[in-house]
């Protein structure tokens, strides 16, 4: 009987230890494969990544720099030009003259897009009130006409000076 009792109770204990080396072995397999939930692949929430996404885009757009006069935008800025001044918008900008009437400015022979109508805007020529004005490149710009007295007033997109 005792025979019996001792095969008994080695048995369990081997079996015992089995299990136990088992279950190990299949939880090391569990940290190695980055289960869901573990050290290696923690389970997150939603607002936890919100939270991590909008701060990285937060951080790119700071790169970019300030938004507003004189910089670069995607939002249009409204800009008065005195009479006898320019605005001079960079390449890409865009523009609409809201009151006044103005002229374009070019330093050489090239215009401006006027993507309302689809035409070109020769340099010295009139600009007309409302109309998209595109700047396909730098040091292009709109003056007050010289017959009025008063400057302008524009919606400007992109980067621009008053010179």
């Amino acid at each position: 009987m005792r025979r019996k009792i001792w095969i008994s109770l080695c048995l369990l204990v081997t079996t015992v230890i089995c299990v136990f080396i088992i279950s190990n072995s299949s939880i090391a397999q569990a940290d190695s494969s980055g289960a869901p939930g573990l050290a290696d692949d923690p389970i997150v929430t939603k607002s936890y990544v919100d939270a991590k996404v909008a701060a990285l885009v937060k951080a790119e757009l700071d790169k970019l720099g300030p938004i507003g006069g004189g910089g670069g935008s995607a939002e249009l800025a409204v800009v008065t030009v005195p009479f006898g001044k320019k605005i001079i918008v960079g390449a890409g900008g865009e523009l609409i003259v809201r009151n006044g009437k103005a002229i374009a400015y070019s330093p050489d022979a090239n215009g401006l897009s006027d993507m309302t109508d689809g035409v070109d805007i020769a340099p010295g020529k009139p600009i007309t009130t409302n109309h998209l004005i595109l700047f396909p490149r730098a040091d292009r710009g709109v003056q007050a006409n010289p017959n009025q007295k008063n400057g302008l007033i524009v919606l400007v997109r992109g980067s621009y000076a008053i010179q």
